[in-house]
């Protein structure tokens, strides 16, 4: 079991290691967009930096609406001089904003004073957040999707592994035959419950199972070039089959989807990482069965997960030049926190620095150790300032999305549709 009070302990003492140095007291203003229970996490995290930093920096934090009310916040904000010191920033949304202009490089001699490098990060991690050569970003975390299980509910059916994963996991059969067992034993109402009423949400698994083909959304400058109709095709129709044959939920929203897990009338589910906490919650409680979580099956040829990350970016506000010993606090915020994310785990994200999910005490986190290894197989949005949550691309592809998945349109049909309107926004 984590002992965040044994760990605060810890990261206090490990203040005085930081490779960072900040002369004077320094108010460091922040943004974030992090809500339920990783927004309680990075509050705590926060407070324990301040106290290890009593007397030297300060960080004043406000958390913002998730999305596009965030986003059009920062750009407005930025282009009056007004943005905050530091902000919280998704990795997908990194093209556009470098497109705008309103990030600052976050340059080599930061990274060694931060006593962070490239090293440290997954290679899909530390591209995400470059682009052409320079970085704009400090990764936080990786934030997945995953498939939660009853266990309860499978080992009845006997569809667990002697580990304790779903049976099956190896192949579309495979899968397919355990959602049909489920569905045959008649204990459940739906064997998977997926936010089939919201295709923003959907595009993380659709876009899962077309890089389980290799499949790409954008080949040099186009929108779904060559095979990859196909590849998004196949998706598309192995999500429609489920939801034809009554193996996945219809037209469900996302607090519907949680709830049909969390009540037990779905046996499993596709959701991301950041609901660890209303598991663990509802557990501790009495409140839940036991449960898991593991990487997506492999569908098609590989394994393969879209992911996205938190992270910090500092803003570029026009007309105010920051000075060095503010930017000296804002690289000390990045560093520490970067450092002492073990704690940030427990909101269920991956964190991005490699040092702590080599540790020990990562490795004994449940479920976190166990789909982690995801990590070795995530791809992340096409670097295009039309890619990102809450984007364009989100929002043409959902409008064909959800009928496809609830069986009233053909996937063949939404894939000429997308491709039509994605290639139409360039």
């Amino acid at each position: 079991m984590f002992n965040y009070s044994s760990f605060a302990k810890t990261a206090l003492v490990a203040t005085a290691l930081m490779t960072t140095s900040v002369q004077a007291q320094e108010t460091v203003v922040w943004w974030d967009f992090l809500g339920g229970g990783d927004g309680v996490r990075m509050k705590q995290m926060i407070s324990d930096f301040n106290a290890a930093h009593e007397g030297e920096i300060t960080i004043d934090a406000t958390t913002l609406e998730w999305g596009v009310p965030f986003y059009s916040k920062v750009q407005t904000s930025a282009a009056v001089g007004e943005a905050p010191d530091i902000m919280t920033y998704h990795a997908s949304r990194i093209p556009l904003a470098v497109d705008q202009g309103i990030l600052q490089e976050i340059t080599a001699d930061d990274w060694a004073t931060m006593g962070l490098s490239e090293d440290d990060y997954a290679d899909a991690t530390w591209n995400a957040v470059t682009i052409d050569g320079k970085q704009y970003a400090v990764p936080l975390d990786t934030h997945p999707i995953v498939l939660y299980y009853n266990k309860d509910v499978l080992a009845e059916a006997g569809l667990l592994n002697d580990d304790g994963t779903p049976k099956g996991m190896d192949s579309r059969e495979g899968f397919t035959a355990t959602l049909q067992a489920l569905k045959d034993a008649g204990s459940v109402k739906f064997p998977l419950g997926s936010v089939t009423a919201d295709g923003n949400f959907m595009f993380r698994t659709i876009y899962s199972l077309m890089g389980q083909q290799d499949g790409e959304l954008m080949t040099d400058g186009e929108f779904l070039a060559g095979d990859n109709k196909e590849k998004l095709q196949n998706a598309l129709g192995v999500l429609a089959e489920w939801t034809n044959d009554g193996l996945q939920s219809t037209y469900t929203d996302y607090p519907a989807t949680v709830a049909l897990f969390t009540s037990g009338e779905a046996a499993m589910m596709i959701n991301g990482v950041w609901e660890v906490p209303t598991m663990t919650d509802l557990h501790e409680q009495g409140k839940l069965f036991e449960w898991g979580a593991v990487e997506l099956p492999v569908i098609f040829d590989h394994a393969s997960t879209y992911a996205d990350s938190h992270a910090f970016a500092i803003p570029a506000n026009k007309g105010k030049e920051m000075t060095p010993e503010k930017r000296a606090a804002v690289l000390e915020v990045m560093s520490w926190i970067s450092k002492n994310s073990l704690f940030w785990a427990t909101a269920g994200h991956i964190p991005a620095y490699g040092p702590v999910t080599a540790s020990d005490e990562y490795k004994a986190m449940e479920p976190n150790a166990t789909y982690s290894s995801l990590t070795e197989n995530m791809i992340f949005d096409p670097k295009t300032p039309l890619a990102g949550v809450a984007g364009p691309i989100f929002d043409v592809m959902s409008t064909y999305f959800v009928p496809t998945l609830n069986g009233e349109m053909e996937p063949s049909e939404a894939v000429e549709e997308i491709q039509y309107e994605l290639n139409d926004m360039q």
